[in-house]
């Protein structure tokens, strides 16, 4: 009996110190505070394992990564059109992350994963529109 009650005392024990991944839902939007097409909050900071679910407020977006915004040996992602995705990250480092129809808008954001308070070098290079670039910058500012 004493067994028992010591072997349940451990493994609530080892229950409670566990974490629990969060889910952070960030909205695709035609209109937004920072103005139009946008995905809020532009920013999102996450431990290992969080996930991220873009939901399709508004139609005629999706949610991927950028060409060469993540980092090394992390899986790209994309979603379709209308629809929503949960993305999972577990490689700590930045993601870029645009809606592929409105990525000349400037509808692009940041998920910075782990300890990750730095911009790698080059993360901002490469073909990127202008709008997109300047809304990068302000989400990479919120570092």
């Amino acid at each position: 009996m004493f067994r028992q009650l010591t072997t349940a005392a451990v493994i609530s024990l080892a229950l409670a110190g566990m974490t629990r991944a969060e889910t952070v839902d960030v909205k695709m939007l035609n209109k937004g505070e920072a103005g139009t097409m946008v995905f809020e909050p532009a920013l999102v900071k996450l431990l290992p394992g969080d996930s991220v679910r873009f939901v399709a407020t508004d139609k005629g977006h999706n949610a991927e990564t950028i060409e060469g915004m993540l980092p090394e040996g992390a899986t790209a992602f994309e979603g379709k059109l209308n629809e929503e995705i949960t993305v999972t990250f577990e490689q700590p480092g930045l993601y870029g992350v645009r809606c592929k129809p409105h990525f000349a808008m400037g509808m692009v954001m940041v998920i910075a994963v782990g300890d990750a308070t730095t911009v790698p070098e080059g993360f901002l290079e490469g073909r990127i529109p202008k709008k997109a670039k300047e809304r990068l910058e302000a989400a990479l500012a919120g570092l």
